[in-house]
């Protein structure tokens, strides 16, 4: 997770948000959108067979288009099933990722 959150922090340029996200993403403090794309997120990671329109239209109410919305969705699946492959394989983490300095 270090070098997810090294790539977000170089990304935002924002390291308070990045570190809230580390600490508790379900309470950090964040604007409207953020929000709803991780509360999307986190769901369609821990409880996928919850998912229902609802969560597709608060993404819309937050100003997500169709095409944001599927990356969105893509890309949270993607990690889930890469992480769930590796992990299930007992692939570790490269040395390179796991000397990463954190801030």
């Amino acid at each position: 997770m270090r070098h997810h959150a090294a790539g977000l922090r170089r990304l935002t340029k924002d390291p308070v948000f990045v570190q809230g996200l580390i600490d508790d993403p379900v309470n950090a403090d964040m604007p409207a959108r953020s929000r709803a794309m991780v509360d999307y997120a986190l769901k369609l990671t821990d409880a996928p067979a919850e998912m229902e329109r609802a969560d597709v239209d608060r993404l819309r109410e937050a100003g997500l288009d169709d095409r944001a919305i599927l990356d969105l969705n893509m890309i949270a699946a993607y990690f889930a099933f890469v992480n769930r492959v590796a992990d299930g394989l007992g692939v570790p983490l490269e040395d390179y990722w796991k000397n990463e300095p954190q801030p």
